[in-house]
């Protein structure tokens, strides 16, 4: 009763008693929705606009079953889409045309309309613990009572599929549909567009986007390895690699945002991007670089786009046989307790985009009809016309970017006299990660170290231990910004410099001794970290900080043009 309650009063319209009194749209045939689980409920939700689109003889209602131990969430998300709910035992008053999920594990009520059962993830893959008994279970496969009545139909994406279900549900002889994966054809559609998925990102063009997916449960990535983003973070440079993980519904519904975070936050701090759960993973993985996965669908949705992967773990649970099991025999395994960089970036070297093509052939069944081939089914089922014109086959729209800030690094730079030039190589660690994993911090040799913090640092004591103090923030005006580099050296007398964003370009850097440098860099390099850097650099070289131009190279990556000036005039008297 407390879940109806949550739910809402049963619905007067567009379903329920004397709804036809009520309703707008005087639909012909009902649809209803079975919605268990975010991963379930949010591939229906994916898929079914493209499939009803712009036929009112169809009226969808979304019915709630809170039966899963992954039910949280499920609720916001339908009113977030702006569904019309109903309670689960609601629907056993109302007789439905046609009920579709994508969560094999319903207990739809007795009536003689068909059960269209889709996946939600890649196929039969996985076993996963039997919400019924103690048991594991094979997931996607309907329980054998619901197959016994004649009314469940289970989409497939590959005829292999078919025979793998027999083998363990001899039921299901006859119940299954050759549908394809129209998951699996919008990602390969979209891959034209990775380069703006990536910018959307917030991931430059000389950045590598290393995509971490993991499933759910404790054979997973983030199940046996929850520090892995941290210590991940602390070895990849921040200015040359960007890193975002994705993390299977099942966690978030189960554990809460609150945990992830926390359990997370060291990561979060050096720049983690957290995909949202819904929607937004799919341009994230289309974005990737390289993905570090494990035995779930997103790292093999992965490997059949062609992408770079490497397996950071793989469970028992995985389905032998499976085109996820033969992954496990053709990717690399990550080594965690070696150089995780070297291994990523000789994953990427060594990668041929159609590596895993034969895996993929073996996992999706002619793609690029799944669409119309799903919405063939829906109609056939619903003992409608189908519409004349095809169903759409949109793109990816690009995702927001997650939260990723970073407010202090640890830094090492060099310096090089090249063909004339003086060189200052930089390169940035969050210090979030790096003070903590990374080990010994002393400078080596030919080398300088420092710790930079911005002004928004929460870490008090990492402010308080910065070399380096910067204001991302631009001054509206030259005044403006020399005060504060007074302060805040004022403040903090440990440090050597300040550093601060003038609006307009460039910046001004203050030192210790009340010199101000001006600096003023090309290309993208315009935020105080990089500038601050070659100063800071240059005054521990004993290099000219006057009327000299330096090339900034940063890690690998590029190369920017550093101008800098010392100002002739110290800061204002205030009284004047």
């Amino acid at each position: 009763m407390t879940v109806n309650a949550s739910v809402g009063p049963p619905l007067r319209v567009p379903v329920g008693h004397d709804a036809q009194r009520w309703s707008t749209f005087h639909g012909e045939k009902t649809l209803v929705v079975a919605a268990r689980t975010v991963t379930s409920t949010v591939r229906v939700l994916e898929l079914l606009p493209a499939l009803v689109r712009g036929d009112s003889r169809v009226t969808v209602v979304f019915a709630y079953d809170p039966t899963s131990a992954f039910n949280d969430g499920v609720l916001q998300l339908l009113r977030d889409a702006g569904c019309r709910i109903m309670s689960w035992s609601q629907l056993a008053g109302i007789t439905p045309d046609l009920i579709i999920s994508a969560s094999e594990n319903v207990d739809v009520p007795d009536g003689d309309c068909p059960v269209l059962v889709l996946p939600h993830g890649v196929g039969f893959q996985k076993l996963v613990p039997d919400s019924r008994t103690p048991d594991t279970r094979l997931s996607g496969a309907v329980p054998d009572s619901l197959l016994g009545t004649g009314r469940a139909w289970l989409a497939l994406s590959h005829p292999d599929q078919r025979e793998q279900l027999l083998a363990s549900h001899p039921k299901a002889a006859g119940r299954t549909l050759l549908v394809g994966d129209p998951v699996f054809d919008q990602l390969f559609n979209s891959l034209p567009r990775a380069r703006s998925y990536k910018e959307a990102l917030g991931v430059a063009a000389d950045q590598r986007l290393v995509v971490i997916s993991s499933t759910w449960g404790p054979t997973s990535l983030i199940g046996r390895d929850p520090g892995f983003p941290a210590r991940l973070l602390a070895e990849l440079p921040y200015d040359e690699y960007r890193v975002a993980a994705i993390l299977h519904p099942n966690v978030w519904s189960g554990h809460g945002s609150w945990q992830i975070r926390t359990t997370e936050a060291a990561a979060l701090e050096a720049g983690l991007m957290l995909v949202p759960p819904v929607h937004a993973w799919q341009p994230a993985l289309v974005a990737a670089d390289v993905v570090i996965g494990d035995h779930g669908s997103v790292t093999l949705y992965g490997s059949a786009l062609g992408k770079p992967v490497l397996l950071g773990t793989f469970g028992h649970d995985a389905v032998p046989g499976t085109a996820v099991a033969r992954l496990a025999h053709a990717a690399p395994h990550l080594d965690r307790r070696e150089h995780l960089r070297a291994q990523i970036d000789s994953a990427v070297r060594e990668h041929a985009p159609a590596r895993y093509a034969e895996i993929a052939a073996r996992a999706f069944a002619e793609p690029g009809q799944a669409l119309a081939r799903l919405r063939a089914v829906v109609y056939e089922l619903l003992k409608l016309t189908e519409p004349e014109s095809g169903p759409l086959r949109p793109t990816l729209a690009p995702a927001d970017p997650p939260v990723a800030t970073v407010t202090s690094w640890m830094v090492e730079t060099s310096t090089a006299s090249e063909e004339g030039r003086c060189v200052v190589t930089v390169r940035r660690h969050a210090a979030a990660v790096s003070l903590s994993l990374s080990g010994d911090s002393r400078e080596v040799p030919g080398t300088f170290l420092h710790l930079a913090c911005d002004e928004e640092e929460r870490d008090q004591h990492l402010t308080e231990s910065a070399s380096v103090l910067l204001r991302h923030r631009p001054a509206p005006i030259t005044v403006t910004a020399l005060r504060w580099i007074q302060d805040t050296l004022d403040r903090f007398p440990g440090s050597f410099l300040a550093a601060t964003a003038l609006d307009g370009g460039g910046c001004l850097v203050g030192l210790r001794d009340g010199r101000i440098v001006e600096a003023t860099v090309t290309g993208r390099a315009n935020a105080p970290g990089l500038p601050a850097a070659v100063v800071y650099t240059c005054l521990r070289a004993e290099l000219p900080l006057d009327d000299v131009f330096v090339t900034l190279r940063i890690g690998g990556v590029r190369e920017e043009d550093v101008s800098l000036r010392l100002r002739p005039s110290p800061l204002p008297d205030p009284s004047r």
